[in-house]
């Protein structure tokens, strides 16, 4: 068996059922090319279903997850050993065959207040893992990338934020979001817009910022959320959006209410 001299990492929490799954999938993202990945939990549980849903929002692969009991690796060295709620931390507080522990107490997204949990605890663990990876990347070669910031390296904060300062645009980039896909017409009717160039010049900012991508359908063209986002951009738009739906739901309501709207394979009339 050819050896592997990428650095192991196990994620351990209660049931293996949501924040080590996220974490899991997270990390294999930021960095597979560095770490071989891995989760478990300290009790036999399930994938809880809004977690593949808060990991398949952002465009993740959260297909062939399962939940694994932390014996499944027994025996087994890892360089890193997380664990991510009190009750693992306590119980494996000094694990065996690691060569470093951390503790990370992210609160449980199946339990925590909110509207969006899932959501919320994904962003908290990307933030953590930056950091992590921030801090460990002193101990890798100079051949280490992370792939994240070689994804995003032409992906600029300063125009992304700018781009969001007009009205016509955030609220537009909203809609998006909700619905997933809309074309011109349609934000036309939802903004109650009735210069296409307005529209369509808005639109060109946006996807100058790298913000949205399109897709011509005959002559109509549609938007959707550029999949290739960094994932803390993707999380500030879907956080923006769900948390102020107030300022967008006049719109969804004249979009409801539209004639001979289009779907994702139709044309606008």
């Amino acid at each position: 068996m050819e050896h592997s001299n990428k650095k192991k990492v196990l994620f351990l929490c209660t049931s293996n059922s949501a924040r080590s799954q996220m974490a899991e999938i997270l990390l294999k993202y930021k960095a597979g090319d560095i770490y071989d990945v891995y989760s478990a939990g300290i009790e036999k549980g399930e994938v809880d279903e809004r977690t593949i849903q808060a990991l398949e929002r952002f465009d993740f692969d959260a297909s062939g997850l399962r939940s694994k009991h932390v014996d499944e690796f027994e025996s087994q060295f890892f360089d890193y050993v997380i664990t991510l709620c009190e009750k693992a931390s306590t119980e494996c507080r000094s694990y065996p065959n690691t060569a470093k522990q951390l503790a990370w107490d992210i609160p449980d997204p199946k339990t925590r207040a909110g509207s969006h949990p899932f959501t919320t605890t994904l962003s908290e663990l990307n933030s953590r893992l930056t950091m992590f990876l921030s801090v460990e990347k002193h101990n890798l070669t100079k051949t280490a990338v992370n792939t994240e910031d070689t994804a995003s390296s032409d992906f600029d904060p300063i125009t992304f934020y700018k781009s969001l300062t007009d009205d016509v645009r955030l609220k537009a980039l909203m809609l998006i979001e909700y619905h997933g896909e809309l074309c011109v017409c349609e934000l036309m009717e939802a903004l109650e817009e009735d210069s296409q160039p307005k529209i369509s010049r808005n639109l060109a900012v946006l996807k100058k910022a790298n913000v949205i991508t399109d897709r011509k359908h005959g002559q109509w063209v549609f938007y959707r959320i550029n999949p290739e986002l960094p994932v803390w951009a993707k999380i500030v738009v879907a956080k923006t959006t769900e948390n102020n739906t107030h300022l967008i739901e006049r719109e969804i309501e004249r979009l409801n209410v539209m004639q001979n709207r289009p779907d994702r394979a139709g044309f606008c009339k």
